[in-house]
């Protein structure tokens, strides 16, 4: 069990280290001169990817008839892979999650051009720390000893935001201050797994626990959450600065104009949104500092 808990942590420092070290530095594309005839955008693994697929789907046919370019989608199988995808040069553009979005903006020169509102009116997200309400636990120090469930090293709500609250509270060895941590690749799959009581700690994203209990409200009943990060952007549309900067403003144009005609408010419906809005790059910085704590609560021990 040591071992295996060695192997894990070995994977987490690297892998945060190299994305802080994406966060420093910045590696440009070159601007394109004409416009394609396709474009290629990524999608990170939110939720079932054969609903989240279906959902997107519909956008992206909207899309294509208003440009009169076609919009092919494709979905990352874990998060932070869809970084890859772009330096390849494979993709144009991407719905990102906020630390993704972030170490995009800033290793990659992306441009954020839209952010979605969920149907309840929001565009943030936040990550919260919970834990069933029969554990016991209720604050930093009861979890000594205990299992933690995280979503995936690069995402910010269900691992960079517990990592800076251990940080906060004193913690920084999390291999010897937890007798178990791994990943379950989801929000949806995280929540889930401290409900059966495989893990007894675990950290997600706030929507996706509000969208499971709308539609089981025990799950509010027998969970407790210990605490909540700060608001990030939940998904922005990050776009490729090698894509003609006259297409940007039209794909730009259509999202934030969606919710404003017919067709367009029917597509949002099945995309489950209630419109589109304007980025602002100021809410990412939040995230390069929580993505610095959780590098300190990895190395400061």
């Amino acid at each position: 069990m040591i071992k295996s808990h060695q192997a894990a942590l070995r994977v987490s420092r690297r892998l945060i280290a190299c994305l802080l070290a994406y966060l420093l530095t910045s590696t440009a594309i070159p601007v394109a001169a004409e416009q394609p005839k396709e474009l290629l955008i990524g999608i990170e693994p939110e939720h079932n990817i054969f609903d989240q697929m279906e959902q997107y789907r519909f956008l992206a046919s909207y899309l294509s008839d208003k440009l009169g370019v076609k919009v092919n989608l494709t979905i990352m199988s874990r998060y932070g892979e869809v970084l890859k995808r772009f330096k390849s040069l494979k993709l144009d553009g991407a719905f990102l999650t906020a630390y993704t979005a972030t170490m995009g903006i800033k290793e990659l020169n992306l441009e954020p051009i839209a952010n979605r509102v969920n149907l309840t009116g929001e565009s943030t997200s936040q990550g919260i720390i919970f834990v069933r309400k029969d554990s016991g636990i209720r604050e930093a120090k009861d979890m000594q000893g205990k299992s933690i469930v995280f979503v995936d090293p690069a995402n910010m709500e269900g691992y960079l935001f517990p990592l800076a609250y251990l940080k906060q509270h004193g913690i920084t060895g999390i291999n010897t201050f937890f007798y178990r941590f791994f990943y379950s690749g989801s929000h949806a799959s995280t929540i889930f797994t401290v409900l059966d009581g495989r893990a007894d700690i675990g950290a997600a994203k706030n929507t996706t626990f509000n969208r499971l209990v709308q539609n089981d409200p025990s799950i509010q009943k027998e969970l407790y959450i210990i605490a909540q990060s700060p608001k990030v952007p939940e998904i922005t549309l990050c776009l490729s600065n090698g894509i003609d900067l006259n297409l940007r403003e039209r794909l730009a144009t259509v999202l934030l104009n969606m919710d404003k005609n017919a067709p367009g408010k029917e597509v949002l419906e099945k995309f489950k949104a209630r419109q589109f809005i304007k980025p602002d790059k100021g809410d990412f910085a939040k995230i390069e500092e929580m993505a610095r704590e959780a590098q300190e609560a990895l190395t400061d021990h």
